[in-house]
């Protein structure tokens, strides 16, 4: 089933290295518009929730086709069989939902998607290609309990809180997949979570990954602290480990250092600043580092001491033996969260500002 059958005439083809999409015209070139289709590359098909226009790439990619091998790897780790029900959060352009009903049949198939425009443009590609899973308009978020229980959910967007209504629709013994993390980093990893008759949902992270998030949980960057706010000024010797797309500690990092976000800021002559927001309370940290030197210079301003949390972040990391993404995992109660290395019973305890210890998190 060739994913060409499912994607618009002017696509974006998406670099993973560079980080940076172009556009592909099919009415102008239909031969590097297939070989695009059918290359191992995600490819972007809408942007900033369908207000863009032209050919030009936009702000935000809002909607997209993923990677055909990470395609095929999820839905290895679904573990679908014949007969059972799966609900698959946001559509896109149709063709993972295709590859299901193709599995299971329309029947046991329900795809939600939040965009009109894309809903639709995917109802009619399924339609052409000969198949017809229930396709719901909605905001995901609620799930879709009229095909409820579910055997299997799928997400096809990042999350950063596993929405209760998805373990309420999935049947004891069930599985939840989904890409994770936290507004620390835009990476995720994917989650495979087993719904148990309690209400609660556990399990691991099983690989790195980068989706498009959610729309109601997608990163809204803090307002700066106050001008007066006093700017507190000290040094450090710890070097932050990297901080690339697929690196092991922000992962980590976002697991243990709560309602924190970071850019890396490169500078001219060599050197990088790593600048900490918190998303909770106005505060920020900014830590300047340069090849060669012993002490590093840092800024702190606000009432959270962002720095020194990142610092406690880091040690922990390391007495952990610098745990990769395989390691860690998440349980959900129907209260709040909390995630865990190595099993449940090891419970990640974070501090929350202003220091008051906590495990489970709270989900709106």
């Amino acid at each position: 089933m060739p994913r060409s059958l499912f994607l618009p005439d002017l696509i974006w083809a998406h670099d993973m290295a560079t980080g940076t999409s172009r556009p592909v015209n099919r009415a102008s070139d239909e031969t590097g518009w297939l070989a695009t289709a059918a290359a191992d590359v995600p490819i972007v098909t809408q942007w900033d929730d369908g207000e863009h226009r032209g050919a030009e790439p936009g702000t935000v990619a809002s909607s997209s086709a993923s990677q055909p091998s990470l395609v095929a790897s999820m839905l290895e780790q679904l573990q679908v069989e014949p007969g059972m029900r799966v609900i698959e959060q946001g559509t896109g352009t149709g063709w993972n939902a295709a590859l299901l009903a193709h599995r299971l049949g329309d029947a046991n198939v329900t795809t939600v998607e939040i965009d009109p425009q894309v809903a639709a443009h995917a109802r009619t590609r399924l339609h052409a290609a000969g198949y017809r899973p229930r396709t719901v308009c909605a905001d995901g978020v609620h799930g879709h309990p009229g095909g409820a229980p579910y055997d299997r959910v799928i997400a096809t967007y990042g999350l950063r809180d596993v929405p209760r209504a998805w373990i309420e629709q999935t049947r004891p013994g069930g599985v939840i997949l989904a890409p994770f993390g936290s507004h620390y980093s835009n990476a995720d990893a994917v989650l495979r979570l087993t719904a148990h008759p309690d209400g609660t949902a556990t399990g691991p992270f099983l690989q790195p990954v980068e989706f498009m998030k959610m729309r109601s949980q997608r990163l809204t960057w803090p307002a700066a602290p106050p001008a007066g706010d006093t700017v507190t000024e000290r040094t450090t010797t710890q070097l932050p480990p990297p901080h690339g797309k697929f690196d092991p500690f922000p992962f980590a990092a976002g697991l243990h250092l709560p309602d924190v976000t970071h850019a890396v800021q490169p500078h001219d002559d060599g050197a990088s600043t790593l600048w900490l927001y918190s998303l909770t309370t106005p505060a920020w940290a900014a830590a300047t580092f340069r090849d060669g030197d012993s002490i590093h210079h840092v800024r702190q301003c606000g009432t959270r001491r962002l720095w020194n949390e990142f610092e406690r972040t880091l040690s922990w990391w390391h007495e952990a033996g610098e745990p990769g993404i395989e390691r860690f995992g998440l349980t959900v109660t129907p209260t709040g969260r909390y995630a865990w290395l190595d099993g449940p019973d090891r419970p990640i305890r974070v501090r929350s500002a202003p220091g008051r210890p906590q495990v489970n998190r709270q989900i709106p």
